[in-house]
């Protein structure tokens, strides 16, 4: 008499029920995960365009830049680094490459705010702002954040407040309070 080896149905579907288990305990903490790195990259992605604007400020005598765009790195429009393409934030987050005026970056859109397009001497930007919106909300993140000349990021945890101004952060700003000053 053979004896055969394997496994019965039974202990299959064991092991695959403790599998999805797992499996379902696991997930909701992964997208957790992802979203609060999405949002620390936000957060991230909005000190480096403060920084790159309060630089700017300082280098071409027009106050904080136009548009994004302006802080990137030279494209088409431009050759050198100048007023226009000022090199201080990479494409993406610039939205030189692709070519939009809200980017996107790890889930969420960035949309700027000022009072000139382009600044001059004689009408030099004195204020901007920059909205981090999430591109998938519940997904991508939760919460929306704003910094604007001010240097104080605020921030939504409802992820309602999705405007600002040109000359900062709306006054309804902060809902959920805000993650201080640099």
């Amino acid at each position: 008499m053979s004896r055969q080896h394997g496994f019965s149905l039974i202990e299959l579907l064991i092991v695959v029920a403790i599998i999805l288990i797992i499996a379902a305990i696991a997930v909701p903490n992964l997208i957790r995960s992802r979203m609060a790195a999405n949002e620390a990259s936000a957060v991230s992605s909005l000190r480096t365009i403060g920084d790159a604007n309060v630089l700017y400020f300082s280098f071409f005598g027009v106050g904080f830049a136009g548009e994004l765009e302006q802080l990137g790195p030279p494209s088409g429009g431009c050759a050198t680094v100048s007023p226009q393409c000022a090199d201080l934030l990479d494409m993406a987050i610039s939205g030189v490459n692709p070519n939009t005026d809200t980017p996107v970056k790890n889930g969420y859109r960035f949309r700027y705010e000022t009072d000139e397009e382009d600044p001059t001497p004689a009408e030099p930007n004195g204020a901007y702002s920059v909205v981090a919106i999430p591109t998938a909300p519940g997904s991508s993140g939760v919460s929306t954040f704003c910094r604007d000349h001010t240097n104080i990021i605020l921030k939504d945890t409802s992820g309602s407040q999705t405007n600002s101004e040109e000359d900062g952060c709306a006054e309804d700003w902060p809902v959920g309070g805000n993650i201080g000053p640099l």
